[in-house]
């Protein structure tokens, strides 16, 4: 930007082997959601895609069954430790039309003839959205789709009964992320984030996992988002070691999936936003 204003800013859940997994295990639940968003806005066989934030490359592996052996797909994350961990998956599931680039959103050397730029989780992790949007959606030939997905959590979590220890991992998740300056509230804002990015006005879904009985694997991704969550809230003076100890997160996914199917509960984890348009 010509008056210096930082567009980026550092990962706020950091760059970890713990994180990755927690990444894997989002992808899991989402991936549903994530592969109709793909499909709605047009992506198919044969088109070049780009990944932007493709951490362990879940969205790539993703595109890359869409478009096919006739079709490429580019991840880009900043960091590399990540992106040797999807290249390890890529090779293992057999997909070898997909590839791996590291680099800043806003400076890495990529052709400028992608049929589509995609991310899921990404803008409410930049200091100036529409910036980051308008620059990577510049890799995007006319014609072409950009497609995004983020996280909104203006309309709460729920769940049925209400679940006391799903309320305090919120709760915490709420204040941490916030003070880590993550717009929780980003899915809603995509559409005039595309506006300011200078694109059409994007179509729009909302979607959000359900989930309820023991087996479910959501229990296990709430805890993992908690521990990331207190480490967040402790490294910004929000909790002391103590408080933190107190919560004893490594019980968490066991005591949250004994109270919600003691109740027999659901629980509907936090909704994402998808978004996407052709690009004039």
């Amino acid at each position: 930007m010509s008056d210096g204003t930082q567009t980026n800013r550092t990962y706020a859940l950091g760059q970890s082997a713990e994180e990755t997994a927690r990444l894997e295990k989002q992808a899991q639940l989402w991936n549903p959601s994530t592969r109709r968003l793909l499909e709605e806005s047009g992506i198919g066989a044969g088109m070049k895609v780009l990944d932007v934030g493709t951490g362990a490359g879940d969205v790539a592996l993703l595109a890359a069954d869409l478009v096919g052996p006739s079709g490429t797909v580019v991840g880009v994350d900043a960091d590399p430790a990540v992106l040797d961990r999807a290249r390890e998956r890529a090779r293992a599931t057999g997909r070898p039309n997909v590839s791996f680039v590291t680099g800043d959103l806003h400076g890495v050397a990529l052709d400028d003839d992608f049929d589509a730029v995609v991310g899921r989780a990404i803008l409410g992790h930049q200091a100036l959205p529409a910036e980051t949007l308008r620059a990577v959606a510049g890799h995007v030939r006319p014609g072409g789709i950009v497609a995004f997905q983020e996280i909104d959590m203006s309309n709460g979590l729920f769940d049925a009964p209400p679940s006391p220890l799903h309320q305090l991992q919120r709760d915490w998740t709420v204040r941490a992320f916030g003070r880590a300056g993550v717009d929780l509230m980003i899915g809603l804002k995509l559409h005039r984030v595309f506006l300011d990015a200078g694109l059409p006005a994007p179509r729009m879904h909302l979607y959000a996992p359900v989930g309820a009985g023991p087996d479910w694997a959501g229990y296990d991704f709430l805890a993992r988002t908690f521990r990331a969550a207190l480490q967040m809230a402790q490294a910004h003076g929000l909790a002391t070691a103590d408080e933190v100890a107190a919560i004893d997160v490594d019980t968490f996914a066991t005591r949250l999936r004994d109270e919600v199917v003691g109740q027999r509960g659901v629980i509907t984890l936090t909704p994402y936003v998808g978004a996407w348009v052709r690009k004039p």
